[in-house]
């Protein structure tokens, strides 16, 4: 009996043991059981499990038409929608796996998402055609996308809604504009009415429980990033798991406002509600206001989330207006929560924030605290059927309790490795006590509970507001622009954002004193996703080297720390 069994939730057992259909299965099943009741809410408009369950089948017999097969790789690239979860399901309906891209990403950081997942087809809104058109014309012949299938916001809502639950007056341009769609060099783009026409039965069902069904992309300290290969049975996993340890029922209302690109939000919230039969009330991005009278108006009882949306939402003028009351359970990770804002949620709504901890190789989550036993700033503990250790990362003993570690995780949620990156693969696992375990390249302590801190990372990784910059990715970019010399990313303190992207700059000697450190960020912000770009830059003669010519990035960060 591991320490953290002391303080697990009574109610529940230490494992568990998952169906083993497809992913799909639950859309299906629900469907079955619930067919008038609400899906998803977006903007007022209501989608039953019926209507969600006909167009994923719609635009799954889209998908065969356009030539995917079973274990072909389709890229889909939205903010928050109902289509974001119909294309999802419609994906692993057609026998294919889902390659999730955050919306940010600009062309150029587009390509690698549809070369490395050899990816012909993709899914986005029409907001997001042009770069991805962009990125697929940029690109040989042979390694061009030969469909895209192009959905408007408003084909799922109706733009003329008003009252509580009307967009934020800002999205109004983004959200209601019907923007043309884009030329594909090669290959053939469709319109989301055109492939909600479909009428022919969808493909025979063959997914197993131990094929792929998600390839989301990581990034990490050299290269591009790597896609993690995540079986049904890994989701199916944490889809239960995450229900269960939320108290989930088909009664719950859920607010979606974390991405449903992200690993946290694919599977805490679209994958487990969908399991659970509940309702998602969507949000394509985060306003603190609509978020209040969301949860006001739609009485929503649960809300994972990031720390700094709640420290908004009890910022604004207004707060004192929303009411709260229906709220059971609120928590979230990808960033510590202030122990204060903790403390004002417990003492002014009984709401224990819960902390959780995973990555996108566990399919997050892999550790959370109990919600009835929660520590504040804490991991929490080992996630059903998962066993953690902190090990020392030179000699891989254990450590012992209070000490510092790498954090290193065996569990069913556990992916089963990079794609096309077996080298990757094999450093990213060892054997410890005759299991397989994943390094997680962060370093924690555990303490005589059983409980999981993080204190640091043995990765190089920025974390700007809970997303993940990893440096090595942001500087191949920037090398990029004809005037940089050489370029090293750090972090910045940022009391908002926790800590934000700084450049250390040499500029090529032909462009010194011809370019400015605000046209290098508006540069970058035309080029990369904007929470990866550089919100300080500065111009330097020459970066600190090992001997071997390395750079030394820690003698910068130390330096910026200081300061």
């Amino acid at each position: 009996m591991r320490p953290h069994h002391k303080f697990w939730p009574t109610r529940l057992p230490h494992a568990i043991t998952v169906p083993v259909t497809s992913l799909w299965d639950n859309l299906a099943i629900n469907a079955r059981r619930y067919p008038d009741k609400a899906a998803i809410v977006f903007f007022g408009s209501i989608l039953t499990y019926a209507e969600l369950l006909q167009k994923a089948e719609r635009l799954a017999a889209c998908l065969q038409g356009l030539g995917v097969k079973k274990g072909d790789r389709v890229v889909l690239c939205m903010q928050n929608c109902p289509q974001l979860v119909m294309a999802h399901f419609a994906i692993l309906r057609a026998n294919a796996v889902v390659v999730p891209v955050n919306p940010m990403n600009r062309a150029e950081e587009l390509k690698h998402y549809i070369t490395d997942p050899d990816a012909k087809v993709a899914i986005t809104t029409a907001d997001l055609a042009a770069e991805l058109a962009q990125a697929s014309n940029a690109l040989s012949p042979e390694l061009r996308l030969a469909h895209l299938v192009v959905t408007q916001f408003t084909d799922a809502f109706d733009a003329n809604v008003t009252g509580d639950e009307a967009p934020a007056a800002a999205w109004h341009d983004w959200l209601l504009t019907r923007h043309a769609l884009p030329a594909l060099q090669g290959g053939e783009v469709h319109s989301w009415d055109a492939a909600l026409a479909v009428t022919s039965a969808p493909p025979e069902l063959l997914t197993t429980s131990s094929d792929l069904a998600l390839l989301p992309y990581t990034s990490g300290t050299t290269g591009l990033p790597k896609g993690c290969m995540h079986t049904h049975a890994n989701i199916m996993h944490n889809a239960v798991g995450s229900c269960l340890w939320g108290n989930g029922t088909s009664e719950n209302v859920t607010l979606a406002v974390v991405p449903m690109f992200h690993i946290t939000g694919m599977v805490s919230l679209m994958h487990t509600n969908i399991y659970a039969g509940a309702t998602l009330v969507v949000m394509p991005r985060w306003d603190r206001d609509l978020a209040g009278r969301l949860i006001s108006r739609r009485r929503v009882t649960h809300w994972t989330n990031i720390p700094t949306m709640v420290i908004d939402l009890m910022g604004s003028p207004s707060f004192d207006q929303y009411d709260l009351s229906s709220l059971v359970y609120i928590g979230g990770g990808g960033a510590a929560m202030p122990q204060a804002v903790a403390q004002r949620l417990l003492d002014q709504f009984g709401l224990r924030y819960v902390e959780g901890y995973g990555l996108t190789e566990t399919a997050a989550p892999s550790h959370s605290n109990p919600p009835d036993n929660a520590k504040q700033q804490c991991l929490g503990i080992p996630f059903f059927g998962t066993d953690s250790r902190v090990v020392d990362p030179e000699t891989l003993t254990e450590m012992p309790v209070g000490e510092q570690g790498e954090i290193i995780t065996c569990g069913p949620e556990v992916f089963q490795g990079y794609w096309k990156r077996p080298e990757a693969t094999q450093a990213a696992f060892i054997e410890f006590e005759g299991k397989r375990f994943f390094r997680t390249g962060d370093l924690g302590h555990v303490d005589e509970d059983g409980y999981f801190f993080l204190t640091d990372r043995l990765k190089r990784m920025i974390n700007a507001s809970g997303f993940k910059v990893w440096p090595a990715e942001v500087e191949a970019l920037m090398f990029r622009h004809p005037a940089i010399q050489e370029a090293c990313i750090i972090s910045t303190k940022d009391s908002y954002r926790g800590e934000s992207v700084k450049a250390v700059v040499v500029l090529r000697q032909s462009h010194r004193g011809k370019v400015s450190e605000q046209e290098i960020m508006d540069w970058c912000r035309d080029n990369m996703a904007v929470y990866k770009m550089p919100r300080t830059v500065q111009f330097v003669d020459a970066l600190p080297k090992s001997g071997s010519g390395k750079v030394m990035w820690r003698t910068l960060q130390e330096a910026e720390s200081t300061k």
